[in-house]
């Protein structure tokens, strides 16, 4: 733990770096901090701050950058700003004036955060994990292969290939389907899929049995994969990275899906800020804001910015959150 001078020092260098992407000198620090205190006081500060791994110099004649221990020493101690009002009533009106269905909902969510943040945004559904079974099909789409047709309460469809070890006849697929209407309507998947491992086996045909179990496992793995997730933004990667390799690297990573749903974090996190390497992306400069929303009650999401590590921390913190009120306020009405 810092104490409080080198502690507003830090901050000051950190915020000079993220507004001007170059090595900050002494004297900028000592303008910008509201310290006071000489200039050999600051060079003094500053030594101790990389002796404590928090900054670097890159050149011997040069103003120092922060580390990835700095911008994490920063982002755990700094306090979100505060917005303009005409962003934040920006984002109301948005919220107010928006009565579309929830994949577009989403999907516009993610525009309107990557314009006001000016980075690339983006916005994970809730999926159907959730979500009340209101009705369950079978389609025989020939030989083994069978859909599971599933909709949801609000009127979300999801669609699972299901591949059996048998070609199963119409009849069977029949008493499948009204085996697993029975188990799902009015549950949610994992309630469903509770209920079909609970059948008395010596009651079912076995055929007809391993038809619903395994339409049950594949529902299972497959609420995952239905969350929805939108991405906003995506052409200001270029004026966010110098290196034109990075810029690469981050189109490639958005185009991951299940790589971008870990990156957001988990739903039971608040407000999460992962930078460098805590992001698991390899020698990446790069960090990701984000924050949890819920949708009717149980059923979250996340909503999240990504960037460089030079990012504009505490009004991308600021930004997300009320987003993330937004969106929620907006599914809970």
């Amino acid at each position: 733990m810092l104490d409080d001078r080198r502690s507003v020092v830090l901050q000051a260098l950190v915020e000079e770096y993220i507004r001007t992407g170059q090595p900050v000198s002494s004297r900028a620090v000592l303008e910008h901090c509201s310290v006071d205190v000489s200039s050999a006081t600051i060079r003094n500060d500053l030594a101790k701050l990389e002796s404590y791994g928090f900054v670097t110099q890159p050149h011997t004649s040069a103003g120092r950058v922060p580390t990835p221990a700095g911008y994490r020493y920063y982002v755990d101690h700094c306090s979100p700003t505060k917005l303009r009002d005409a962003t934040r009533e920006r984002i109301e009106s948005f919220f107010t004036g928006f009565h579309e269905e929830l994949s577009k909902l989403l999907q516009q969510t993610s525009g309107l955060l990557a314009e006001i943040t000016h980075y690339p945004a983006v916005v994970m559904g809730p999926g159907f994990g959730d979500e009340i079974v209101q009705a369950l099909h079978l389609v025989h789409l020939g030989g083994p292969v069978v859909m599971a047709v599933t909709i949801g309460a609000t009127g979300r469809v999801g669609q699972e290939v299901v591949r059996l070890q048998f070609s199963p006849t119409d009849r069977e697929l029949e008493e499948a389907e009204r085996i697993l209407v029975t188990a799902y309507e009015g549950a949610t998947l994992a309630e469903g899929g509770a209920r079909i491992d609970g059948l008395p086996e010596e009651q079912i045909p076995d055929r007809v049995m391993r038809i619903a179990r395994t339409v049950a496992v594949s529902a299972g793995q497959a609420v995952e994969a239905t969350r929805e997730l939108y991405v906003g933004g995506t052409s200001q990667l270029a004026g966010l990275w110098e290196d034109l390799a990075q810029v690469h690297a981050m189109l490639e990573l958005l185009e991951q899906r299940n790589e971008v749903r870990q990156l957001l974090g988990s739903d039971d996190e608040g407000t999460s800020v992962r930078l460098g390497a805590e992001t698991d992306v390899t020698d990446a400069d790069f960090a990701v804001v984000s924050t949890a929303f819920s949708a009717g009650g149980a059923k979250r999401g996340r909503v999240g910015v990504l960037g460089p590590m030079r990012m504009d921390y505490r009004r991308a913190i600021r930004v997300v959150e009320e987003v993330g009120d937004g969106l929620e306020d907006s599914l809970d009405a």
